[in-house]
């Protein structure tokens, strides 16, 4: 049996709402949208005209500044309207779906028999290339780069992360088709990494022509970013690609079916979801198609509603879209009551990482956590807390200074190359200074890129 890598620095959160593992199909939503703002760093330039007719995998916009990348509608329908945001920034482009998907023909092919060439082609072509991103950066990868390598994570250990053995189940067979594609995407290896003792699917654990890598320990073991660090760091001047599970399943039955099926399985969880479970839908599908009456009602409290992870997710509304890479919806309670004399007062019902709270002598119990930050910015200040859930051999708040202060070339000596915000969102959770850390390492990637732009 393999060595596992044992990650000992973390913070599993234990928070309520974990999903029931039963899979619901819901009716179909009435919109759908693509977010160009899930995509960071693209600029989109639109395709098709209001009330235009489209397919499954019909093109509607492409980046401004890498125009072989493709974004393709997830269902057939009607391209319906645009949503703008601040300075005409587009925010969602809306499409009214048909009672049943029509989809473009791709054509389905052996990838064995296709050139790696033929396979970006076909990626792009389709709008699934966008699946595929990269580190550094975390961006969409440039299909004009070579990769020194591919990682997968097939678990996940962020607070109420969806069960990829229960979401792989019955789709073995797309998944290996789409290992088969992506290790013709590179001369290198590619990295599959397993959770040591929970992962029993022989999907993951009998993965052909990958490297199976086995971790275990707390939140973050999960992220590819700390496998990719354990396993093969990222040095100046080396790209790396990574994917999710479910994305690997969908470039496996394009080259099988020969079209893009945009379905995924989310978990909507959370403390405020009263049945947490599993739902299939389409990529982008409205919200309100799953959660409408499984909420909990109670007075006083207003849901927040999380598209991705608490820690690393983005705030959607009630009526808004599933993002294009989450595969969960978390619903906690928004913190805008005041407390009280707030820490002052010894409680059993509040989790803290220090011992402030008795929680620490409850460690099974689980808790409904909501968004209150119990205080306002403070001074910046060297506590030793990041290092203690940070699980990289790095100095974050040396790195996160030096990025404060636009300092390249410290930035780069201190590993900015290896990380990403998702990597820093239990810095944040546990930050006393109650600074915005994963927006710090974002611009900090922004600021590297245009550098070297």
């Amino acid at each position: 049996m393999p060595t596992a890598t044992r990650i000992k620095r973390g913070l599993n959160i234990p928070l309520l709402g974990e999903a029931e593992k039963i899979l619901q199909t819901p009716p179909r939503a009435q919109e759908y949208a693509v977010k160009p703002t899930d995509f960071h760093g693209i600029f989109p330039k639109m395709m098709v005209q209001e009330g235009e007719r489209v397919k499954a995998g019909s093109p509607l916009f492409y980046d401004k500044y890498n125009e072989k990348i493709v974004f393709t509608s997830p269902v057939s329908g009607t391209y319906k309207k645009l949503v703008r945001g601040a300075k005409r920034r587009i925010l969602e482009v809306i499409i009214e779906p048909d009672q049943e998907d029509e989809y473009i023909d791709f054509g389905s092919d052996d990838p064995a028999s296709l050139s790696r060439e033929a396979i970006t082609a076909r990626l792009l072509k389709s709008g699934l290339w966008p699946a595929i991103r990269q580190r550094p950066y975390s961006i969409i990868a440039n299909p004009a780069d070579t990769p020194r390598s591919i990682f997968i994570s097939a678990f996940r250990t962020a607070p109420l992360a969806p069960d990829m053995d229960f979401i792989v189940n019955g789709q073995e067979k797309e998944f290996q088709a789409g290992l088969d594609v992506v290790k013709k995407l590179t001369s290198g290896e590619v990295h599959l990494s397993v959770q040591e003792g929970e992962t029993t699917s022989p999907a993951f654990l009998q993965a052909k022509g990958v490297s199976v890598h086995h971790f275990r320990g707390p939140h973050p073991a999960g992220n590819v970013g700390i496998q990719i660090h354990h396993i093969k760091p990222i040095n100046k001047g080396e790209i790396v690609w990574y994917l999710d599970v479910q994305d690997v399943i969908s470039i496996g039955r394009l080259f099988e079916k020969g079209i893009y099926e945009a379905q995924k399985i989310i978990a909507f969880n959370g403390p405020e979801v009263v049945k947490p479970r599993y739902y299939k839908i389409k990529t982008g599908a409205g919200i309100s198609s799953f959660a409408g009456g499984n909420i909990r009602q109670e007075e006083g409290i207003t849901p927040r509603y999380i598209s991705g992870d608490v820690l690393s997710g983005q705030k959607v509304s009630p009526d808004g879209f599933t993002g294009y890479y989450d595969d969960q919806l978390c619903v906690i309670p928004e913190g805008d009551k005041p407390e009280l004399l707030g820490w002052l007062i010894p409680k059993t019902s509040k989790y803290s990482v220090s011992r402030t709270y008795f929680s620490f002598l409850m460690p099974w119990k689980k808790y409904r956590l909501n968004t209150n930050m119990h205080g306002g910015e403070r001074p910046f200040v060297i506590t030793g807390l990041y290092e203690k859930v940070l699980p990289m051999d790095i100095l974050p708040m040396q790195l996160l200074k030096s990025i404060m202060i636009n300092d390249i070339d410290m930035m780069e000596k201190l590993g900015i190359y290896e990380v990403a915000p998702e990597d820093f969102a239990l810095c944040e959770f546990v930050c006393p200074s109650k600074t915005e850390i994963q927006g710090i390492i974002r611009q900090g990637l922004d600021d590297l890129r245009k550098e070297f732009a």
